[in-house]
């Protein structure tokens, strides 16, 4: 189900009760989570430091499989093309994506802080460290395999798309405990948009509360506003949806 708002684009997703194949799986051992899909393990990590700084030692392993299907450049060129829409069909049908029973976001977003596509855009491949500072997080974009280089041909036709105006977004995951954003496809386009000096646009997929937590927030936003102005207490009711809630760890499969 999709449910038609001015912001973001919400999926209630039934039926799926998970795990689904792109999870974060809990380590055993206390350990930080790590990315699986299907039955392949996607990264290696291990924490360094204790308390509010920490670092995350990373290594992502070869074999992600991205959710949509290969994008044609005449697809990319159909003019008022609802991104959303399309991402979420692709998710809904996918067998190699994250989306699991829930309410789910996908968001259009064409801006990002100061950083998040320069130093806190991962470059390094296999490894990498990412410091999660409590307060702040760490904030910043991880893709899921190797960068092609400005000058490959792929990345040189997608640079043309970048220059017309017509490069289609780049699908993000949020992840909460990373305080980051996956690139579950578009890395190419990543790199071309970079190259031609401009942040990529992307569609931004996360979770939302699930339906009895939401409730939970809206009756305490309704005692708490009950005597406000109408627009103020229906601003404030009209956010509560779109909050990020926190991603899901999901046991090893042998424990489930």
């Amino acid at each position: 189900m999709r449910e038609a708002t001015p912001g973001p684009l919400v999926l209630d997703v039934r039926g799926r009760p998970g795990p689904p194949p792109l999870r974060f799986v809990r380590a055993r051992d206390g350990g930080p989570p790590t990315l699986h899909q299907g039955g392949r393990p996607l990264t290696r990590a291990r924490w360094q430091g204790d308390g509010c700084c920490r670092e995350l030692h990373l290594r992502r392993l070869p074999g992600h499989r991205s959710p949509l299907p290969p994008l044609r450049a005449a697809s990319m060129r159909t003019p008022d093309a609802d991104w959303r829409h399309r991402c979420a069909r692709w998710l809904e049908d996918s067998p190699d994506g994250p989306l699991h029973d829930g309410r789910w976001s996908l968001t259009a977003r064409a801006s990002f802080a100061p950083g998040i596509w320069t130093e806190d855009f991962v470059r390094d491949w296999p490894d990498t460290v990412l410091e999660l500072l409590c307060g702040g997080g760490w904030h910043g974009v991880l893709p899921l395999r190797p960068l092609s280089p400005p000058d490959a041909p792929r990345v040189k036709a997608y640079r043309k798309h970048a220059r017309d105006g017509t490069l289609a977004p780049v699908l993000l995951w949020w992840v909460s405990f990373l305080d980051g954003w996956l690139i579950l496809d578009g890395h190419d386009r990543a790199v071309a948009a970079l190259a031609e000096g401009a942040e990529p646009a992307c569609v931004v997929l996360a979770r939302l509360p699930d339906e009895a937590e939401w409730r939970r927030i809206a009756d305490a936003v309704t005692e708490a506003h009950a005597d406000a102005f109408p627009k103020v207490y229906a601003d404030a009711l009209a956010t509560l949806p779109y909050d990020e809630a926190p991603t899901p760890l999901w046991p090893p499969a042998d424990d489930a």
